[in-house]
């Protein structure tokens, strides 16, 4: 049984780093999505943000 309770341990570990590291970038491209300096690269931020988080385009 240890080995089954390692084995959860180190996937649930491997699961938060992945979902700290998808917010991450989230939050990455949403800042550049407001903070960009020209319109061309806010749309395309806004068009990688919505394909990250699986939004369709309006």
């Amino acid at each position: 049984m240890s080995e089954l309770s390692q084995l959860l341990y180190c996937t649930t570990a491997l699961s938060g780093c992945v979902g700290l590291l998808y917010t991450g970038a989230l939050i990455v491209v949403a800042l550049i999505s407001v903070l960009a300096p020209t319109p061309e690269r806010r749309k395309d931020a806004r068009t990688t943000l919505g394909i990250l988080i699986r939004r369709r385009p309006r």
